[in-house]
Parts: C-alpha cells; structure tokens; sequence
C-alpha cells in the first residue's frame, strides 16, 4: 500500500467559476483578466481557450488573435473564495483534508489505512466527483485527481489527465510513469531552473530520475535538489518551517485610467497603508523601503531603496515614499516625464529589513508620537468598521476607481481583514494569506512586463548598438544578464 496522497486540482478554475455563473458562457472559450484592458494578460482561460492556444500570461491581444470569439471578463474574487470553501465541505465530506488547502484550486488529502489500497483510494477520487454534482457545481466546475505515494507526485499525477481526469501512480510504477513528461511538466521546474539544468546535460525526465542525488543538490545548488530527488522516488520529505517575515508589500498593474502621475502616486499610497497595516499585524518593524516603476513602451524603470530607523506608522512611511517618489512626479508636471508616450504600467511596493518588536516603546519626538496615535487609531476604527473606513487623502483616487483591490492567488486565500475594502463582497477569511498571495502577484506583474516588452521588441528593428547614457535619481536600465529587482542595475537617463 504506497499510495498516501489525494491530490484535487479544479480544472481552470477562474474561468469556470465564470462558466459556473453564466450559462451564456458554458462551452465557449473564456479568459479572466484583472482589469478590462487590452494591454493586460490572462490570469486564467478556459479549457475551450486552451484548446486555441490560449493560456495564463497570454496577452489580450494575442488571445483574441488566436481565438477572435473569445470572451474576455473580469476577475471576480470574492466570488472565487466563496466557491472555494463550498468546494472544500464537499470534499471533507468524503475526505480529511491534510492541513489547509495549498491554494484556491489545489487541496491535498492524506490517505490512511484501507484508503491506501488502490481500490479504495479510487473509490473516494469518484465519491467526490459524484459529490460536486450532486451539489450541482459539476459538470461547469470540473476536478482532475491525482493518487500517489507523496503531495509532488499526486500533484503531478493530477496534472497527466485534464481535464476531469483521474490518474494513479504507485511506487512500482516509478520513474517510468514519469518519463512521458517534459521537464517543465514537474512542479518546481520554471524557465530559470530548466535552463539550470539544460546547462547541466540535463534534457528529460528520464535523465532526470536517474540523475543522483549529490549531482541534483549541486544544480539547485543546495538541499533544494535534494529534496526533488527524494520527491521523485516517492518519498516525502519533512515540511519546510514558515521562516520570519523578511519583507511585507504589495504590487499591482495600473488600471488604463490610473495609468498617470496622480493615480500612479495614490495607487502606490494605498499599498504602502495596506503593507503597513500588515507589518504591525506581524508586530514586526521595517527599516527598509523598496519601490519599483515600470513604464509602458521603455526598458527603464524607476527603482529606490531607502534606510531608516526601525518603524512600523503609516504616516512616517507614506511621507517617506512621498519624498521618494518628488522627483518623479516635478518631472511629470514640467513635461519632462511624457505621459502620453511612456505611462506608469506597474508598481511596488515592500517594507523591507524587518525587526520584530520586541516590546512596546514610545517614541522620543512629538511628530511622531502623534504619528503612532494616528497609526492606532487608523488599525482600530478599521479593523472594526471595515478595511479603509478611515484613509489618507492621498489615497482618494485609487480607491473611488477600485484600484488594487483584493486579489486571488493560485496558491492563498486571502484575509477579507486586511484586502478586502470596505463594501467588496463579504468572504470567509483567512489569515494565511500573505506571503504566497505576493509570490502569485509577483508572478503575473512579470508575465504581463513581458508580454509588453516582446510586443514591443517584435515591433521595432534592432538597435545597431545599445547605448546607456548616465543619469540621476533611482533609474535603472536592465541589461541582458543584469540580476533582477532588487538587485542593483546600471544607472540610465532620467527620460
């Protein structure tokens, strides 16, 4: 009996909660984006969009080249995190679940005893399809079903057949079971890594698995590689320990109608009161301030880092951002900055190099000792009439357009506390949410970068030679091979 884990995977799961709510989109082709632009990427298609090409990253425009009946909506998260635990009592009603859900459409289950009989094992994968559509979420909401020895290769499994699939990998079966995949195909394989392991004479599963242990720990160059060796032969390697925060923030793609000087600077306040917010729920201090620009049509950013004496008060950290960002906003309002031809795409914002507080102390000066009263204030009428009850006039404009609202990841479920503004649909919270809900934030403000830069770089001829003048502020031009944010870049133009 080597089968210890159930792994549900709902298939495209945005797009079919869409499909779920709107019979007029059941069997067409559907991509989610977060704001209704045509500069924007998918976050999620359906399995009908799929079939043309379409996927999470691709651009609008290139979905609807590829499929020109496509219908485009926007995300709607609070509806998802509803779903999702009305998803999740049906599964506990045939199965524990192990732990909490690994995000918005994954859940892994522990299979004990007789259930680690193959048989008995298949038995529950079918209860709960039958379940979902008894409850009348399937056939609109459909699960793939991975059965094997640990959580990697259950996931895996669940992955081989979409869509409403159901796959079982027992230990006698390893690695063969494996090798039909393309590297990239294995959880914990993204473009970097694949390339890691190109670059180490390594182009298949089946090298792969047969790699040893010691040579899998020197191209992940640690334990990492390791423990992929162990997960590949079905064993499952001790969890990993939820490390101290090292940084809280928040980032978001501009709406069109943000996409200024004015709704740049009040999106950025209104992340930087919400980061803030979470580091004093951390009870944890920053002495650090991180702030990424990108810009439509221009390679160069605008990056700055600033030091400072441990604090957690919103209004030191929002004026402290406001001097930072002075330069950039006198540039828009001379002309020097042109608006209609490079507008602000994205923007982040981190609180970074942080201390815990280790007890409470008042602070020497009187600006801040109001600063802290405030800050309390602030936290306490909104964390009991709802979030941004009280705001700074700074942040006005971003919250009358809706911009950065709560958004879902692939892999969290957010904190109505702390995401969810006042008025958004009520939700179930959870307070788990932070640190992965960023990782899949991250990850979408870089597929959508890219889509912009390549369509960029498709449209222009190539420069003879690249030329990088010198400049002032916190500019920065990414070169090929240069390291990535947060790291440090060459110095560029100012515009």
């Amino acid at each position: 009996m080597t089968l210890r884990c159930l792994f549900v995977d709902f298939n495209s799961y945005f797009a079919s909660v869409e499909q779920f709510d709107e019979p007029r989109l059941r069997g067409r082709p559907v991509g989610v984006v977060p704001v209704m632009a045509a500069t924007t990427c998918c976050i999620a298609a359906s399995r009908e969009a799929k079939l043309h090409g379409v996927k999470t990253g691709t651009p609008v425009r290139e979905a609807l080249e590829r499929c020109p009946d496509i219908m485009i909506v926007q995300a709607r998260p609070a509806r998802y995190v509803e779903l999702h635990h009305q998803l999740i009592a049906a599964i506990e009603d045939c199965i524990p679940i192990d732990g909490k859900p690994l995000s918005i459409d994954e859940v892994a289950c522990r299979l004990m005893g007789r259930e680690r009989q193959r048989d008995h094992a298949i038995a529950i994968a079918h209860k709960i399809k039958r379940t979902l559509t008894e409850r009348g979420l399937s056939p609109a909401i459909r699960c793939s079903v991975g059965i094997a020895p640990n959580t990697f290769l259950a996931k895996t499994a669940s992955d081989i057949e979409k869509v409403d699939g159901l796959t079982v990998v027992e230990l006698a079966d390893l690695p063969q079971a494996l090798h039909g995949l393309e590297l990239q195909d294995l959880c914990g394989i993204g473009p970097s890594m694949l390339q890691r392991l190109h670059e180490a004479g390594i182009v298949s599963v089946a090298q792969l698995t047969a790699a040893p242990r010691e040579r899998l720990r020197a191209i992940w160059g640690g334990i990492e590689g390791e423990r992929f060796w162990a997960q590949l032969r079905g064993i499952e390697p001790p969890s990993r320990q939820r490390s101290a925060v090292g940084s809280v923030g928040h980032s978001h793609v501009l709406d069109p109608q943000m996409r200024n000087a004015e709704g740049m600077r009040s999106v950025m306040f209104k992340l930087l009161a919400k980061a803030a917010m979470r580091l004093r729920q951390e009870r944890c201090q920053a002495r650090g301030l991180s702030l990424h620009i990108r810009f439509v049509g221009r390679e160069q950013r605008y990056d700055r880092g600033l030091s400072f004496a441990a604090l957690d008060d919103t209004p030191t950290l929002l004026q402290l951002m406001a001097d930072a960002i002075e330069p950039l906003m006198r540039a828009a309002a001379s002309g020097r900055w042109n608006l209609r031809r490079h507008p602000p795409l994205s923007v982040a914002v981190s609180l970074i190099d942080l201390q815990p507080c280790a007890a409470e102390t008042g602070a020497l000066f009187a600006d801040r000792q109001r600063n802290q009263a405030l800050t309390r204030v602030l936290d306490q009428v909104n964390q009991r009439y709802g979030n941004n009850r009280l705001y700074f006039g700074a942040m006005q404009e971003a919250l009358a357009q809706g911009a950065a609202p709560m958004r879902i990841p692939f892999s969290h479920i957010p904190d109505e506390a702390t995401e969810a503004d006042l008025g958004a649909a009520p939700l179930v919270a959870d307070p788990s949410m932070d640190e992965l809900w960023l990782q899949r934030l991250r990850q979408f403000n870089v597929m959508a970068e890219s889509a912009h830069r390549n369509e960029r770089e498709s449209a222009k001829p190539k420069d003879p030679a690249p030329h990088s003048p010198s400049g002032v502020g916190g500019w920065v031009r990414k070169r090929r091979g240069q390291p990535e944010d947060g790291e440090r870049g060459s110095t560029g133009s100012l515009f």
